[in-house]
């Protein structure tokens, strides 16, 4: 379909205020411009708490966390969540509207980290400190009132990515289960030849020349791109995963990539949940403020989510 309305609008409201091409700034300049975007989310969602963490890392560093309990009785399923940002950028912060208006759609103790971010830390870094993460709440959920029987994993983008990863080493290494894995344009591969890549290379709010810069940040070299872990999409299998629930936007690069993830995760048994939004942009889950669908992903998200604890 066209692109939404809203879309448009959000774009022209954007292009009003000339700014260069992430591919022209600083990774400073880059962690600037993205928290500005989400600065300006008006809502903030009231939630039952808030508590402030600190999680150790794969390397035995401090990792801020945020921990958001929902209104009810606990003990809660846990979704630990991780931020996008083409793994360069994103923080607590940036993310905490969204956070809250998952963890009341969702009914869990949503907990957020602060992984270790490129190119200060590159490949696989981020991993390893999500999955540690992961790890940590597994055998401390019932501290903060969750369960750690009903676990879940999920992010955007960048933070999809190291969810679809997460999955994986959780199969891989014994646990702990997951009920389910939102993955919300996920990040699968590194790879710029897909048809949504070619179609929406410039223009749509994320562009090619983005991504390309946001990988070389973060990769120490072309061939770690080919890495699964990197790559969840080349893996060589993914049978046995935890089910998942994938959001794709109709006008995103990445559409393709998250898609042909579905593909691939119901070719291999996986129960799979796929919704594109059609006329959406990149970031649309993260600015409800400014398209309806972004609520209405985050809700379908939740109620996602309820269904696989529920079973």
């Amino acid at each position: 379909m066209p692109l939404h309305p809203q879309s448009q609008a959000l774009l022209d409201m954007m292009t009003a205020v000339p700014a260069p091409p992430i591919e022209e700034l600083t990774v400073e300049m880059a962690r600037q411009s993205l928290a500005a975007l989400f600065a300006n989310v008006g809502r903030v969602t009231p939630v039952a708490a808030v508590r402030d963490l600190a999680i150790p890392g794969a390397v035995g560093q401090p990792m801020r966390a945020r921990a958001y309990t929902p209104p009810g009785q606990g003990p809660f399923p846990v979704l630990l969540f991780l931020h996008g940002g083409g793994w360069v950028a994103g923080d607590l912060e940036s993310y905490d509207p969204l956070c809250r208006e998952l963890t009341n759609a969702s009914g869990c103790l949503l907990v957020a980290i602060e992984y270790r971010l490129a190119p200060e830390h590159k490949f696989p870094a981020a991993q390893l400190d999500s999955h540690a993460a992961l790890s940590w709440i597994a055998e401390h959920a019932a501290t903060l009132g969750g369960d750690p029987r009903r676990l879940a994993v999920g992010g955007d983008s960048a933070g999809g990515n190291l969810a679809a990863v997460v999955a994986q080493m959780a199969r891989d290494r014994g646990g702990p289960a997951l009920a389910l894995q939102l993955l919300v344009y996920p990040v699968t591969n590194h790879d710029y030849s897909t048809g949504s890549y070619r179609d929406f290379a410039d223009g749509y709010l994320l562009t090619r020349a983005g991504m390309v810069w946001n990988w070389n940040h973060y990769l120490p070299n072309e061939e770690a791109g080919r890495n699964p872990m990197a790559s969840p999409l080349r893996a060589s299998s993914l049978t046995g995963l935890a089910p998942a629930f994938i959001v794709t936007a109709e006008y995103d690069p990445l559409r393709d990539e998250g898609e042909a993830y579905a593909a691939r995760l119901r070719d291999a048994g996986v129960p799979v949940e796929l919704r594109r939004y059609d006329g959406m942009l990149h970031a649309f889950f993260s600015l409800g403020d400014y398209v309806d669908d972004g609520r209405r992903a985050v809700a379908d998200a939740g109620a996602a989510l309820r269904r696989a604890f529920a079973a």
